[in-house]
């Protein structure tokens, strides 16, 4: 009988087989836990299908096995500040002696009952009085929000945040974001202090990992585990989609009409999303790309652009994760199999 496939395609969610990516992790864990930490906010940046959730939530996942740590999940389309009232209280039910006697959360808000008497308290004033109560237990709250958004909702928040940070209170703070987000964020001039907040921009996997995990997972030899390794070019998500592809029909399928389902899945996914998120122009450029490189003289000539222009292009794309310089004077896509994709989608 086969055994439960064990790749996953559910965004978020820690696979059962999955590249760890240590030294990120043990850099916010020894950050955070430190008696003295030089920031209590770090910044996941990454394209989509990257990884950042997932290394999130391996990091709330480590601080959750701490009794130390309260873990508050934040939803970025919800108030963020009314989300983590709500979210506190909720996560320090079980902790004894946080809230206070006849504490109660309903539907109209909250209120501190005491001898039937009702008084009610805004979102702020639960939080604070909430961590007050941890400090003085000697615990620390992460919160945690993915996908961030640069809106009135974050200004908000993070403004909050700041002056819990002021008022010494051991809160921690762990978003993940689009690398245009959270530019914007780090850069909006009310938020002043994310401007200083350690950021973590992603970088593809190890591809001698993939190759091992393959290896031990399908086993199979070096050379093939090498060549799927290859295809996914270090894309957190390729590695789960292919390896979910290869373990289903590897003896029912030959290796093109696996690829091709994978580039379905890409497209459907994930690709798809990156592509709608480019302008025009970006578009122009990406679809000129070849899987191997090309020369950027080459590419300033298709899409009738001078390099001095092109440069700027190539700058944001390669912050976006996009594009990558692996010589002078060319560029290649980061994306595997993207430029497949790329060169169907500038055909509509």
């Amino acid at each position: 009988m086969k055994k439960d496939n064990p790749f996953t395609l559910t965004f978020g969610r820690q696979p059962s087989e999955y590249i760890s990516r240590y030294e990120n992790m043990d850099m916010i864990l020894s950050t955070f836990q430190a008696d003295n930490p030089i920031s209590q906010a770090y910044l996941i940046e990454g394209i989509r299908g990257s990884g950042k959730t997932v290394l999130m939530t391996a990091v709330a996942n480590e601080l959750k096995k701490n009794k130390e740590w309260v873990v508050v999940d934040l939803n970025s389309t919800q108030n963020l500040i009314e989300d983590m009232a709500m979210r506190l209280i909720d996560s320090c039910k079980k902790i004894p002696d946080i809230l206070k006697q006849g504490f109660n959360v309903t539907a109209l808000g909250f209120g501190v009952g005491v001898n039937a008497a009702q008084s009610a308290q805004d979102h702020i004033s639960v939080i604070e009085e909430t961590l007050a109560s941890l400090r003085k237990k000697g615990k620390k709250v992460l919160i945690t929000i993915d996908e961030v958004q640069h809106d009135e909702n974050m200004r908000r928040f993070a403004s909050q945040y700041q002056i819990f940070i002021r008022k010494d209170y051991p809160v921690y703070l762990l978003m993940t974001g689009l690398y245009e987000h959270i530019y914007a964020i780090q850069n909006d001039p009310a938020l002043t202090f994310l401007l200083r907040t350690p950021k973590i921009s992603l970088e593809p996997l190890s591809l001698h990992q993939i190759a091992k995990q393959y290896k031990k997972i399908f086993a199979i030899g070096d050379e093939e585990a090498g060549k799927l390794a290859g295809i996914t070019k270090g894309y957190a998500f390729a590695f789960q989609a292919l390896g979910m592809l290869y373990y289903e029909y590897r003896d029912e399928m030959n290796m093109d009409d696996i690829l091709s389902k994978l580039d379905d899945m890409l497209d459907d996914f994930v690709y798809k999303k990156i592509w709608e998120a480019l302008s025009q122009k970006d578009r122009e450029i990406v679809a000129v790309i070849d899987s191997d490189g090309t020369k950027v003289q080459q590419i300033c000539e298709r899409v009738s652009m001078t390099s001095q222009v092109f440069s700027k292009y190539r700058e944001r794309l390669m912050k976006r994760g996009i594009i990558s310089a692996p010589a002078h004077g060319y560029v290649t896509l980061t994306l595997p199999r993207f430029e497949i994709i790329a060169k169907s989608y500038a055909m509509f």
